[in-house]
């Protein structure tokens, strides 16, 4: 049995959704002005924006195989609201490095990227759903019609990416990224067939 929404609920859904994705990144910046954020605040600031991120990212991957398989296509009216929070705490981990770790010295952060091979993955990715969130309008995806597809799945390998940049990023305690990688895998299981001929396709061009 497909579970419907009416039409008059989605907006108070997205309103709700705008909330709950807003709320944590104003209340992070709020406890860091108010010195509530422990010993290392800079950590913790540059650490929950990219988990934020990562969330958000693998939740809009989420999405597609939850509203097949629960009947609930209304669901997709979320999917790209959530990829652009996901862009908007991406844009937020990157300004805490370059702010609090780099004090914006441009030079060093190309040394960075070039030196350190978790955040050259961690820029690749940051570099792909840069494009995705720049032609995620309507008007674009009209112009670019079947390429914008092809071109949004590459969300696949930015949740890839992101994976391994958390991965890589961590000194010790693994557990954690390794549970988030494993999340990826099943979400692109879910989705195999999907994937494979989004491969055929990207090689054939």
């Amino acid at each position: 049995m497909a579970l419907t929404v009416s039409a008059q609920r989605i907006p108070y859904l997205k309103a709700l959704v705008h909330l709950a994705a807003l709320y944590p990144l104003i209340n992070l910046y709020y406890t860091a002005i108010d010195d509530r954020l422990g010993a290392d605040p800079v950590e913790a600031v540059i650490h929950f924006t990219g988990i934020g991120a990562l969330n958000l990212l693998l939740i809009s991957l989420l999405i597609s195989p939850a509203a097949k398989f629960f009947k609930m296509g209304f669901l997709i009216q979320f999917r790209r609201i959530i990829g652009l929070y996901a862009f908007t705490y991406a844009v937020c981990h990157l300004l805490n490095f370059l702010s609090f770790e780099v004090q914006f010295d441009l030079q060093l952060f190309v040394d960075e990227i070039f030196e350190r091979p978790y955040i050259t993955v961690g820029m690749t990715a940051f570099l792909f759903l840069l494009a995705l969130a720049v032609t995620s309008t309507a008007k674009v995806r009209r112009k670019m019609k079947r390429k914008w597809q092809t071109l949004h799945n590459f969300s696949y390998l930015i949740g890839l990416l992101v994976v391994i940049h958390f991965y890589w990023s961590v000194k010790s305690e693994i557990i954690e990224p390794l549970i988030y990688i494993a999340i990826y895998a099943l979400l692109m299981a879910l989705r195999h067939q999907k994937l494979r001929g989004w491969v055929k396709k990207i090689r054939s061009q």
